[in-house]
């Protein structure tokens, strides 16, 4: 399991929270990913994995120079086949 610095603002946290996705569960799969790889609209990191609740989910996120995560969103996708 990694871990990492998240750097929450109210606004992502509101976000995400529109989307179904609470702070620890994007926390969670960003570091427990089923996958990894990048969203394609942004270009931006991304990984893919399961919620506490078995929900499988997208979260894309900015890694800055630090190494600290910067939440971007969430959201429940399909399950991969």
């Amino acid at each position: 399991m990694a871990f990492y610095l998240f750097l929450w603002t109210d606004e992502i946290v509101t976000h995400l929270e529109e989307h179904g996705v609470s702070q620890e569960e994007f926390e969670h799969v960003v570091c427990n990913p089923v996958s990894k790889g990048y969203s394609r609209s942004s270009g931006l990191p991304a990984v893919w994995g399961y919620t506490s609740d078995g929900r499988y989910i997208l979260a894309v996120f900015e890694e800055l120079e630090d190494g600290s995560i910067l939440p971007v969103t969430a959201f429940e996708v399909p399950e991969p086949k």
